[in-house]
């Protein structure tokens, strides 16, 4: 009896206990519900690696002698040159291709000094100085960041502008274009005058290589007032195609009363300019005396420019 009784009293509790667990596991179900929504799922344990996805320490860590061996690069490699610098008195053959030679006179004191400041005081107060219009490729106008006036027979264009004719040289001008033509030995018939008025008047990249100036013009460059540099760099090769970055410069510093020819074809294979510098510089005066020619009309009648 006793048995028995304590038989049904262990079934009882043990019904008791499981009715506890399902009541407290459906609790905890319907309380991860309304807190993270009928779509939580339970977390999913780290999966243990196993033999097959461990590395081979003998595969990974392998290693032995390696060799290495040059390759000759498939371009070769380029310098930029070092820009040279001119300024003493002499011939310089600057360079010498198909077209021919390129050479550059130098005469620093063509003029002493007393003459010179003379010169530079009446030209930069009588020339009749204006600022001229050019027009690029597009059409578009422009001013030049200098001052000039044109002496000559016959008009001059470039940049799509022309300056007319003028044949009433200045005096000064007569006499200068003279000794310009002793010195050089070669004859000019018109004159291009700059004016430099401070640092920020330029000239940029260019060859005076127009059709009036024939196929290889001579230019003779007189300088007056303060100092300023007179850049040149070759034209690329055709490889390049318009790259200047390692073509051969050269830098002029162009002093007061100093003469600078060019000859050959200076104005084939070489650019000039003159460019803006950032300090202070008094006014200076180009005198580019030069040979001009009449232009060559096409059949329309219109010149070629």
């Amino acid at each position: 009896m006793f048995n028995q009784r304590s038989e049904e009293s262990y079934k009882s509790h043990r019904n008791y206990c499981v009715q506890i667990s399902f009541e407290l596991l459906m609790s905890d179900k319907r309380q991860r519900a309304r807190v993270q929504g009928s779509w939580a799922k339970p977390l999913h344990k780290p999966q243990q690696p196993t033999a097959q996805h461990v590395p081979s320490a003998a595969v990974s860590w392998k290693c032995g002698p390696r060799s290495f061996e040059f390759h000759q690069p498939a371009d070769p490699i380029r310098e930029i040159p070092v820009e040279k610098v001119i300024e003493n008195t002499g011939d310089y053959e600057i360079s010498q291709g198909p077209t021919g030679v390129s050479r550059l006179r130098l005469i620093p004191g063509f003029l002493q000094q007393e003459e010179a400041d003379c010169m530079f005081s009446k030209l930069l107060a009588e020339l009749p100085w204006s600022q001229k219009t050019n027009y690029r490729m597009m059409g578009d106008a422009y001013e030049e960041p200098r001052l000039t006036c044109w002496y000559g027979e016959l008009p001059y264009t470039y940049s799509r502008s022309a300056m007319q004719a003028n044949t009433q040289w200045h005096p000064v001008l007569t006499t200068l274009c003279l000794g310009v033509e002793q010195k050089s030995g070669h004859k000019f018939n018109s004159l291009l005058c700059n004016l430099y008025r401070d640092g920020k008047d330029s000239i940029g990249w260019h060859s005076d290589n127009e059709p009036s100036l024939g196929p290889q013009p001579i230019i003779a460059s007189l300088s007056l007032g303060d100092t300023r540099v007179f850049s040149l760099r070759k034209q690329p090769l055709p490889e390049d195609k318009g790259d200047y970055t390692y073509v051969e410069r050269i830098r002029i510093p162009l002093t007061h009363g100093t003469l600078l020819l060019m000859e050959g074809c200076a104005q084939v294979d070489w650019q000039h300019q003159v460019a803006k510098e950032y300090h202070d510089r008094g006014p200076r005066i180009n005198l580019t005396f030069r040979t001009i020619y009449p232009e060559p009309e096409r059949p329309s009648g219109r010149f070629v420019r």
